[in-house]
């Protein structure tokens, strides 16, 4: 397939599609016009939020097959008449849940800590323990509304803390061991800290507003790291001069723009937002809850991977191409025969300095989404039957993503296994012949074991 590139994202992203067999085209600078002129030669696009994909951007992408929008939402994107057109729609909430989770948590210790403002008065000069005294989030009841990728990380953080965690969400079942379902009312009775954790649509387009607000009964803090326009801005400052809202988390305002840049379009800011830049008790962030260095990477390879699920992984059989899904991530060893191995690892350590143990030597790395993984480097005796039924003298350890669908595509192609699977506290591991008659080693590790 064809794909054009209409916002720059992590190598990962391309250099996957690349694997996928894409062509990859990309137009940093072009204007929506200049891009729908030649739109009807792609057939996939990869967006952020550069601008809106629209009716008329659609009808022009003649052979489109899928927009992957490199983020939680597709607000920039006509879904419907996109779904319409038989478009599949990609967006990557998987990627940087995990960061507005943790983002959502350090916006609220830093408040209730007063952290901002005691690192800004000691930076003047100023010791003051009192005015500094906390607040501590055991024993506080959490409510959160939405409970999808982003809410479910931020109650899985909550974890760690003696806190009870309420949702309400219109989707019916969907709590879980981290956070029990309940009505908006218990929340409105109960809450000390009030979460938004929703998309943009209609319903929760303005949907913090006084009426939710003066429901209400505890002053509570607010956080927001989903859209700024559920939060209407002039009554959360309203709430706040009242004693309703005692203080407000905000990675996000009604006031962005479609593009997250350029957040005012003058000098001149909005009375409400004069309030909350200058009030000890609001914390603010540049829409970056799920803006971090891991993100980056897990929202490009999060895209990849859905592209790959559904244009090259499905209903695959014997008689199609092998699945290019990431199977094998690296060597996980090299194993060879030796007349005796105990001098062979003495002499690597004297002269090549390897760090050696009964087994050999053990080498750590970084994989592409910067997690610990190692190779081993074992010289075996002559004797050993470990490499058998190949009859070479040395055997190479691949490592895999995912060993059990792995399996099931090499027998449907044919290749035979080796014994039977077995599973370690440090892996799973299976056996197979290449072509060659080499013995290959798959193996599905578990780094935090070794």
């Amino acid at each position: 397939m064809k794909v054009l590139h209409i916002d720059s994202n992590h190598p990962v992203l391309k250099i996957g599609l690349e694997k996928l067999g894409c062509s990859n085209e990309e137009d940093y600078i072009s204007s929506k016009e200049e891009v729908e002129s030649k739109i009807h030669d792609y057939e996939g696009v990869v967006i952020r939020s550069r601008f809106k994909i629209d009716k008329q951007f659609i009808d022009k992408a003649k052979k489109l097959k899928f927009i992957a929008r490199v983020g939680a939402g597709l607000e920039s994107i006509n879904t419907e008449y996109a779904a319409s057109k038989g478009i599949q729609l990609i967006s990557a909430p998987e990627g940087n849940r995990n960061a507005v989770g943790e983002h959502a948590l350090g916006m609220l210790l830093s408040l209730y800590n007063k952290i901002k403002q005691a690192d800004t008065q000691i930076r003047e000069g100023k010791w003051l323990r009192e005015e500094n005294r906390g607040l501590e989030l055991d024993g506080k009841i959490v409510g959160l509304i939405g409970y999808g990728n982003m809410g479910k990380s931020f109650a899985k953080k909550l974890r760690g803390f003696d806190v009870e965690v309420l949702c309400y969400d219109i989707k019916e079942n969907v709590g879980d061991e981290n956070c029990r379902q309940t009505t908006l009312t218990e929340i409105q009775e109960r809450a000390d800290v009030l979460s938004i954790h929703t998309p943009f649509n209609e319903l929760s387009d303005k949907m913090i507003n006084w009426d939710i607000i003066s429901h209400f009964k505890k002053p509570f803090y607010l956080i927001n790291t989903a859209r700024g326009s559920a939060v209407v801005t002039d009554h959360l400052v309203q709430a706040m001069q009242m004693g309703k809202i005692s203080g407000a988390c905000l990675d996000v305002l009604e006031y962005e723009k479609g593009s997250f840049e350029n957040l005012f379009e003058n000098k001149t800011l909005p009375p409400a937002f004069e309030y909350l830049i200058q009030s000890e008790n609001v914390l603010l962030s540049p829409h970056v809850a799920g803006w971090t260095v891991e993100s980056k990477i897990k929202l490009a390879q999060t895209c990849v991977d859905k592209v790959a699920a559904h244009f090259f992984n499905i209903h695959a059989t014997a008689k199609t191409a092998p699945t290019v899904l990431e199977k094998v991530t690296g060597i996980g060893g090299v194993f060879y025969k030796t007349e005796n191995p105990k001098a062979t690892r003495e002499w690597y350590q004297t002269h090549l300095g390897l760090d050696i143990d009964n087994y050999g030597s053990t080498f750590w790395w970084k994989d592409q989404n910067f997690k610990t993984a190692s190779t081993q480097w074992s010289p075996f005796p002559k004797e050993s039957n470990y490499f058998k039924p190949s009859t070479k003298d040395f055997m190479i350890n691949f490592r895999v993503k995912n060993l059990d669908q792995l399996l099931i595509d090499l027998t449907d192609a044919g290749i035979e296994l080796i014994d039977k699977p077995e599973v370690f506290s440090y892996g799973k591991f299976a056996w197979i012949l290449d072509l060659d008659g080499n013995k290959i080693e798959l193996w599905e590790p578990i780094d935090s074991e070794l």
